[in-house]
């Protein structure tokens, strides 16, 4: 940028301009967020999908257990009710994992205004 050919006028209007550039690509950059939070409706349906996973893997294993031993449907309804026991265990561990998120997010959000008031 250090051209002899431009003046003191001329320099000073494109750091201006570059500046102006900068504001509006600084401003228009798309918002990315690496470490985004769930939100209501994707922790819900992660939940169902556990929920539904249980329920058809230990309906699955009790059937072929069944079908195995020739005890139909008693041993499809003993783990069909093992595997709801499943998914609603797996359920509560997302929700805690992500209460412990948001708890964490918080904690550190009060900390970084505890740190700028000191300043």
């Amino acid at each position: 940028m250090t051209d002899p050919d431009h003046s003191d006028g001329e320099k000073k209007r494109l750091q201006a301009l570059e500046d102006r550039l900068r504001e509006v690509r600084k401003r228009d950059a798309p918002q990315v967020r690496p470490d985004r939070d769930f939100s209501q409706a994707d922790l819900a349906w992660r939940m169902v999908i556990e929920m539904v996973a249980g329920i058809g893997i230990g309906a699955t294993i009790g059937y072929g257990l069944d079908t195995l031993f020739g005890t139909k449907p008693f041993l499809m309804i003993i783990f069909l009710f093992l595997g709801l026991v499943a998914g609603v265990r797996t359920m509560i561990r997302s929700a805690n994992e992500v209460q412990m998120k948001q708890q964490a997010k918080a904690a550190s959000e009060d900390k970084g205004e505890e740190s700028g008031r000191e300043h």
